[in-house]
């Protein structure tokens, strides 16, 4: 691989910044929930997630127009003044803190949907094809190794340390103030790192003229004319779906409401890591368990294997077996990432790699949207009824499963990665 140091040191940025991101990210739907604020921000999940609406389309359009070592040297440098401005607004009390911690989730959130389409678009540009499959396993081990570290961290800092074999491991908790202010220090520790990367690109691109809306809309045509890819770009954001829906806003209000977990932070903070213990897993093996498998037919597989993981969440009270299936959600929704991922490399031209994605990051959003507002009815947020959520994401992922299946024969006459590599 001739850009293998550049791959590397990619993969350590947003491994450095994706930890305290995930600790941020963690900790704050969990200061909500103390604080008997889930419906609020729920209500505030959902207006940023609308935002995206918009800024993830025009967010594609960058990806693919310019340089994308520079996109993100410019969002690291943002998020982090602006994540140091309100670590330290929270240490000094200048505002509310319900309105700084949305702001924060809101900054990452959105940073999301820039960075993903960016950092996908940018792996696919400095790799040979042979290597995409592997490229794939990498970014979702280094992601999920991130998510565990971060969930592991969130439950040592936020619940005071812990006590180990007698020895005091104890401190005083940390606060959001000090969450953000490490949050900030990453981003920069990441900007010096990609500014020192070098590589050598494997695919010519040429700049393209028009405006925001003619480039979008070539990536539009690009889907419009590749029907099955467009299908299974969407159907398999499904499950994506459900678990941002479930770690942000529903697993919090289940461990405290539907578990009765004594201590609901610690709970929810170590499911975490069992999640991203599980797709770390995935991240390794995933491909070698489905070497044989069409690629539509390990996904379809994977979805109704989550569908049965949350069937046994609302059935269950078990905390160790809350646990379990986590570990195993993790698994499943990191398999499908790593093969989706793996597929859409294959097929779509890197030219357009960044629009195609924030068009199915749209999709994403929408869904998202259209649950959330559900979900921030106070009939899910009383009496443990958060279960009745659960239930609406398992059929709306039956649906999904439902559909690729339909179209099973004609998404598989697209070209399939090729699993050996």
């Amino acid at each position: 691989m001739k850009n293998i140091v550049a791959v590397r040191m990619l993969l350590l940025a947003n491994f450095i910044s994706g930890i305290a991101q995930g600790i941020s990210m963690i900790s704050i739907p969990m200061y909500f929930s103390d604080s008997d604020q889930s419906n609020w921000f729920n209500i505030a999940y959902g207006l940023i997630t609308l935002v995206t609406l918009f800024w993830s389309p025009y967010g594609g359009t960058l990806v693919d127009k310019y340089d994308r070592k520079r996109i993100f040297l410019t969002l690291n440098l943002i998020n982090g003044v602006a994540i140091g401005t309100i670590a330290y607004m929270e240490w000094q009390g200048l505002a509310d803190t319900s309105y700084l911690a949305a702001s924060v989730f809101a900054l990452t959130f959105w940073n999301y949907n820039l960075h993903y389409p960016c950092f996908y678009a940018f792996m696919q540009e400095i790799t040979e094809k042979e290597y995409y499959n592997k490229i794939a396993s990498y970014i979702e081990v280094q992601s999920q190794l991130a998510t565990a570290l971060a969930g592991a961290a969130a439950a040592f800092l936020l619940g005071g340390g812990l006590m180990l074999n007698g020895i005091d491991l104890t401190f005083p908790a940390w606060s959001l103030a000090e969450v953000f202010a490490l949050d900030a220090t990453t981003y920069f520790a990441s900007f010096g790192i990609i500014l020192l990367l070098r590589y050598v690109p494997m695919v010519t691109r040429t700049e393209e003229t028009g405006g925001v809306f003619k480039r979008l809309n070539t990536g539009y045509q690009y889907l419009i004319k590749h029907p099955y890819i467009f299908i299974f770009g969407i159907a398999t954001h499904a499950v994506f779906v459900v678990v941002l829906l479930h770690v942000f806003n529903l697993a919090p209000l289940y461990v405290k409401q539907h578990l009765q977990a004594e201590n609901a932070n610690q709970v929810f903070a170590i499911s975490e890591m069992f999640y991203a213990t599980g797709a770390i897993l995935a991240g390794l093996g995933i491909q070698r368990i489905f070497n044989k498998t069409p690629f539509v037919k390990a996904i379809v597989i994977l979805m109704f294997i989550t569908i049965g993981e949350f069937i046994f969440f609302i059935s269950t009270y078990w905390i160790i077996g809350f646990y379990l299936v986590t570990l195993l959600l993790g698994v499943t929704n990191a398999g499908i990432r790593v093969i989706r991922i793996s597929y859409l490399f294959t097929v779509l031209p890197n030219h357009l790699m960044g629009r195609a994605n924030s068009i199915f990051f749209v999709s994403n959003t929408l869904g998202r949207i259209l649950l959330l507002a559900l979900f921030s009815l106070p009939f899910f947020h009383q009496d443990g009824q958060v279960i009745y959520a659960f239930a609406i994401l398992t059929i709306f992922m039956a649906i999904c499963a439902s559909i690729l299946l339909f179209f099973y024969s004609k998404i598989a006459l697209n070209k399939e990665p090729d699993y050996e590599n």
